[in-house]
C-alpha cells in the first residue's frame, strides 16, 4: 500500500513515519516534507497522528496493574471502540478484527492510560532522550535587508522580499537551510556539509561564502570563495570553484559562467547596482531595494538601458540619477513611482 493510501491507523504503525515524528534526521524531514507537499490532502491527518505519537512518552518496559488494565479498556469503551466478546460460535476472533484494528485499540487505550496517569494519578513519564527540531522561519518584507546568525556562527545575508527556514540548533552536524528568494552566505567550516534546498535544488558546502537566487522560475548560484556541489532534482551534479556561476533553468537546463562580484553580490553591502539593464529590470530592483510600487506613464522602448551605480542612497537620488542620465522624467507618490518615457 502507498502512503497516499494511508489512513491514520496505517501512519501510527508507519516505523518510518514515526522515526520522523519521534527522531527527524535529513532523510525522514526531506522526505516527508516532499510528500506533504505533494500531498497536501493528508496533511490534517498527518498532524493528527503525528500530535497522538508525540503524546506518548515511551518508557522502559512499562507493565500495566490489573486495575490500570481494566481501566485503559473502560477509556476504549468510553471512546466509542467495540470490545469484541471473548468466544464466538466457530470464529476465531482475529476473523472478526484484523491485526491492524487491534493494534490500533491497543495504541489507544494505552495512550489513554498515560494520559490519565500523567494528569490524574500524578506519575510523571519519561522524558524522551531526543528533543523535537525546532525550526525557525525568517520573512523579510519589500525595502529591507536583514543578516542572520546561525547556530553554527555561519552568517546569512537576507534579501528584501526573501524567506529562509533553519533550524534553531544544529542537532549531530546536520546543518541546513531552506530559502526562497536571495541570500549571500557565509558559512563557518566547522567538518560537517552545509546545505542550501532553493527550487527542488541543493547546494552543498563545507566552509564558503557564495549567493543563491530566485529570479522569476530561474535559480542561480555564484560562488565567490570556497567550493559548493549543485544536486538538481534530476540526479546532475555540479561542482564551482571561485568566480563562477551556475544558471538552472525552469525547464532543468544549466550554464556555468564568471559573473560580476559586485552586480551579483554588491546588495548584501547597500550597493544597487545596474549593468545595462533593461526597463523591466530597473522597475524590478527599485520596487524590491525601496518597497514601493513603479509603474510607466506610456510604452518604454525595448532598446532602452541604463546603468548605475549607488550605495546607501535614498529612493529620490536614484530616480534623479536615472533621470540625468535617461532624460527619464518621475513622481512620487505615497509609495508609489511614475516613470515617463524618456526623450
Amino acid at each position: 500500500m502507498k502512503y497516499k493510501d494511508y489512513d491514520i491507523i496505517d501512519f501510527l504503525l508507519e516505523e518510518f513515519f514515526i522515526q520522523w515524528v519521534k527522531n527527524p534526521d535529513k532523510n525522514t524531514r526531506h522526505f516527508w516534507e516532499k510528500w506533504l507537499q505533494q500531498h497536501p490532502e493528508k496533511r490534517d491527518m498527518v498532524l493528527e497522528a503525528a500530535s497522538i505519537i508525540r503524546s506518548v512518552k515511551y518508557a522502559n518496559s512499562p507493565e500495566l496493574s490489573d486495575e490500570m488494565y481494566v481501566e485503559s479498556f473502560e477509556n476504549i469503551i468510553k471512546a466509542g471502540h467495540p470490545i469484541p466478546e471473548r468466544k464466538l460460535k466457530n470464529k476465531s476472533w482475529f476473523s472478526f478484527y484484523p491485526l491492524k484494528n487491534i493494534a490500533a485499540i491497543l495504541i489507544f487505550g494505552f495512550c489513554g492510560w498515560m494520559v490519565h496517569s500523567h494528569m490524574i494519578v500524578g506519575v510523571q513519564p519519561e522524558v524522551p532522550v531526543e528533543k523535537e527540531e525546532i525550526t525557525v522561519r525568517r520573512t523579510v518584507p519589500l525595502g529591507k535587508r536583514s543578516i542572520i546568525t546561525l547556530a553554527d556562527s555561519s552568517r546569512v545575508f537576507l534579501n528584501s522580499g526573501s524567506e529562509m527556514e533553519y533550524p534553531k540548533s544544529f542537532n549531530q552536524g546536520d546543518r541546513w537551510v531552506r530559502l526562497k528568494g536571495e541570500a549571500f552566505f557565509e558559512v563557518k567550516k566547522n567538518g560537517s556539509s552545509f546545505s542550501v534546498f532553493a527550487k527542488n535544488t541543493e547546494i552543498k558546502v563545507l566552509g564558503t561564502s557564495f549567493n543563491v537566487k530566485e529570479a522569476d522560475k530561474d535559480l542561480s548560484v555564484a560562488l565567490v570563495s570556497g567550493k559548493v556541489q549543485v544536486n538538481d532534482q534530476k540526479g546532475n551534479q555540479v561542482r564551482l570553484n571561485p568566480a563562477e556561476m551556475l544558471a538552472i533553468k525552469e525547464d532543468g537546463k544549466f550554464s556555468k559562467t564568471s559573473f560580476d562580484s559586485l552586480e551579483v553580490t554588491g546588495w548584501k553591502d547597500r550597493i544597487l547596482v545596474f549593468r545595462s539593464a533593461s526597463f523591466r529590470e530597473v522597475k524590478r530592483k527599485i520596487e524590491n531595494w525601496y518597497g514601493v510600487e513603479v509603474s510607466s506613464n506610456g510604452k518604454v522602448s525595448r532598446e532602452w538601458k541604463y546603468s548605475g551605480i549607488y550605495k546607501e542612497e535614498t529612493l529620490e537620488n536614484v530616480l534623479r540619477g536615472i533621470f540625468i542620465t535617461s532624460g527619464m522624467q518621475y513622481h512620487i507618490e505615497n509609495r508609489k513611482v511614475t516613470l515617463y518615457n524618456p526623450k
